[in-house]
């Protein structure tokens, strides 16, 4: 396994982290202090920040899991999908992201697309 499949790995966990302080040390643990997080409904740079979004998502979409699809990287970049929905059921939300990864090994930039998403969301 690659570092940056790793950290994509990592990634993933920290939107299915429920605990806030425990999500926070590992959001230090893989997203660079300033780092930054653009999807189509934030933008958003630095932890905190980030941070908000997640449990933004996590309330409104409580109790479903985020899942990890196929990571392709090369270099210092990863594109993923992953999918969200209830634990072995149809996911309700679909997306695409694509991380850059910077020389100290933690996420820098991190932009997201949403393929599906629930109607009213």
């Amino acid at each position: 396994m690659s570092d940056i499949q790793h950290l994509v790995e990592q990634y993933i966990g920290i939107w299915n982290e429920a605990d806030p302080a425990l999500r926070t040390w590992k959001i230090a643990e893989v997203f660079a202090e300033n780092g930054s997080y653009t999807d189509p409904l934030a933008d958003v740079a630095g932890r905190a920040a980030f941070g908000e979004v997640v449990a933004g998502a996590q309330a409104q979409f409580a109790g479903l899991v985020f899942t990890l699809g196929p990571v392709d990287a090369h270099h210092n970049i990863a594109r993923f999908t992953w999918e969200l929905g209830p634990a072995g059921g149809e996911s309700l939300v679909v997306g695409f992201d694509v991380v850059s990864v910077g020389t100290d090994g933690l996420i820098h930039t991190v932009h997201g697309f949403l393929d599906k998403v629930p109607a009213g969301a």
